[in-house]
C-alpha cells in the first residue's frame, strides 16, 4: 500500500505515533540538540532554511485517499522531522491544509509542536479526534532559549496547552529530549492539570546524555507522575534502564 507522504515511523519515533507526515524539508527552530538533519542527510545550514516539500498537498490528497481505502485508519502525527508551526508555516499554511484533508478522509490527527501561540491559529479545526501536543524540555526560559533559540518560550507553549484543554481538545506533552532532569520534573508539576498524557524519553545522540543518571531520572519521573495521578508513557530505552 502506497500512502506516501504519510508513512510508518520506525524505531523510537514509532512509540509516538503509528503514522506520521512531514510537511516541510527542514526546520527553522534551530534546536541545538536536533539530529534530524543527520537523519535526512542534510547539512545543518540547509536544514535550518526549511522549505515546503515538493507537491506536498496533492501528495497528501493521494496518500489520505489510499489510507482511507485501506480501511486501516490510524492517527497521523504532524510532524517528526520538522515543526508543523515553524515560522514559515505562517506563509504557506500547509498545516491547516493538511488537517483539512485528513479530516475530509476521516483520519485522526496528532499535532506536536514547539511553536507556542502560533499553533493556536488552527485550534478551530481541532476536536476530540485530534490530540494536541507540545514538546517542553525546560522550565527555565533562559536555558530554553540557549538550546532552542528560535522555538517559542516555554510559557507560550504551556499557554497553548491551557487553550487546547479549555477547548476540550485532548492534550499530551513530550518530555523529550531530557537535558536537565530537574527541569523536566518541574514541567510535570507545572503542567499536570492541563496535560492528559505525558510521554517521557531521553536525550539521544548528544555527549551530555552520558552524564545523566537515567535510571534515577526514570524513577523520579514515575514518582512525580504518580504523585499527580498523571497518565504517562515511558519510552522503551528509558524503561529498560529501570
Amino acid at each position: 500500500m502506497n500512502i506516501k507522504p504519510i508513512y510508518y515511523p520506525k524505531g523510537r519515533a514509532a512509540e509516538y505515533s503509528t503514522l506520521a507526515l512531514n510537511l516541510y524539508r527542514g526546520c527553522g527552530h534551530k534546536c541545538t540538540y536536533c539530529y534530524c538533519s543527520s537523519i535526512l542527510q542534510m547539512p545543518d545550514e540547509e536544514f535550518q532554511k526549511p522549505e515546503p516539500r515538493k507537491d506536498i498537498i496533492p501528495n497528501i490528497q493521494k496518500g489520505a485517499a489510499n489510507l482511507r481505502a485501506s480501511g486501516k485508519i490510524e492517527p497521523v502525527l504532524l510532524c517528526f522531522t520538522c515543526d508543523p508551526y515553524q515560522p514559515i508555516d505562517s506563509e504557506f499554511k500547509l498545516t491547516r491544509q493538511a488537517i483539512e484533508i485528513l479530516h475530509y478522509y476521516g483520519i485522526p490527527v496528532q499535532i506536536l509542536t514547539k511553536a507556542g501561540l502560533a499553533a493556536t491559529r488552527d485550534l478551530d479545526l481541532l476536536g476530540h479526534d485530534v490530540r494536541f501536543a507540545v514538546t517542553v524540555s525546560f522550565s527555565n526560559e533562559e536555558v530554553s532559549w540557549k538550546w532552542e533559540p528560535k522555538a517559542a518560550p516555554r510559557s507560550e507553549r504551556i499557554a497553548t496547552l491551557h487553550g487546547a484543554k479549555r477547548d476540550g481538545i485532548p492534550t499530551w506533552a513530550s518530555l523529550e529530549p531530557v537535558i536537565d532532569p530537574a527541569q523536566s520534573l518541574e514541567i510535570i508539576r507545572m503542567t499536570h492539570d492541563v496535560v492528559d498524557l505525558f510521554k517521557v524519553g531521553k536525550l539521544n545522540y548528544h555527549p551530555l546524555a552520558r552524564r545523566i543518571n537515567w535510571k534515577k531520572f526514570a524513577q523520579d519521573a514515575i514518582k512525580t507522575l504518580k504523585q499527580y495521578n498523571c497518565q504517562y508513557y515511558l519510552k522503551q530505552d528509558l524503561r529498560e534502564l529501570l
